[in-house]
């Protein structure tokens, strides 16, 4: 029997492309393993980032209210009418410089006491 040289017959051709496309497949098939496992990593990252930022604002919020709560307090009754007027107005001041009353309002409030 005669051996052939040169190209390789059908049967060559074809065993040859089915390795070649094995090949392929297994390579693309571990690349998107690798990028959904970072697109896994990154969601996760942003997960636990957001979560972060929710218990801070979650904090922030507690801290406004119990100082709110505070600052809203009432004041003691002065016996006399013109010192409830006083301790009136004080209060106002008190409010009104830890930022709860705006001027406007500061103002209005004044204004109507003080009629």
């Amino acid at each position: 029997m005669m051996r052939r040289v040169g190209r390789p017959g059908l049967v060559g051709m074809a065993a040859r492309t089915a390795v070649v496309a094995g090949t392929a497949t297994a390579v693309s098939g571990s690349v998107a393993r690798h990028q959904q496992n970072k697109a896994n990593e990154q969601y996760q990252d942003q997960a636990a980032a957001a979560q972060q930022q929710q218990a801070a604002m979650d904090a922030a919020a507690a801290q406004a209210v119990a100082n709110a709560q505070a600052a809203a307090a009432p004041a003691p009754a002065a016996p006399a009418a013109g010192d409830d007027m006083m301790a009136k107005l004080q209060q106002l001041a008190t409010l009104h410089t830890q930022g709860i009353l705006s001027d406007e309002e500061f103002s209005a409030a004044k204004a109507k006491l003080l009629t």
